[in-house]
């Protein structure tokens, strides 16, 4: 429990966020001695998190309204801009700077083509995806009916 403390805290530091505050309503010792603050701090978590994913949504969303085609770059840029920052704050300290870079890839690859923005676009495009399945099964039923019929005409002969 005290490791998924600190790493809370480290989180919220990377984040910019005062995590001392907290320390003393939601450390693991706070918890145990009052359950009914484990709820709300579950509860915290849940809500943070739809928060989070509500703004990257948004985020992403008018990125790739602004940059068209070239989001990528954009993404790229982000992301390296964002390393860099991080490698430079813990640069004398490289412990610490491993889960900063472990949630910023996390949220490049959210960005990519396995996120939920770049999903959502793809019903549209539903009867194409089935009319090129379609084609590539009829393609396939002919190459199979000639290799059938050369084993044939190799078995009569």
């Amino acid at each position: 429990m005290d490791t998924f403390w600190r790493i809370w805290t480290d989180l919220l530091d990377v984040l910019g966020i005062d995590a001392s505050n907290l320390t003393h309503y939601f450390s693991p010792a706070a918890i145990a001695n009052n359950p009914t603050r484990a709820l709300l701090l579950i509860g915290a978590i849940l809500l943070a998190y739809w928060f989070l994913s509500l703004f990257l949504g948004f985020f992403f969303s008018l990125l790739h309204m602004m940059f068209g085609r070239f989001f990528w770059i954009a993404r790229v840029a982000l992301f390296t801009l964002s390393c860099v920052y991080i490698l430079q704050k813990y640069e004398g300290d490289p412990e610490h700077a491993v889960l900063p870079l472990c949630f910023v890839v996390a949220v490049y690859f959210m960005t990519g083509p396995v996120g939920f923005y770049w999903r959502r676009n793809s019903n549209s495009s539903l009867e194409e995806k089935m009319d090129h399945l379609d084609s590539q099964i009829r393609l396939l039923n002919i190459r199979l009916s000639r290799v059938i019929e050369n084993l044939d005409r190799g078995s009569d002969q």
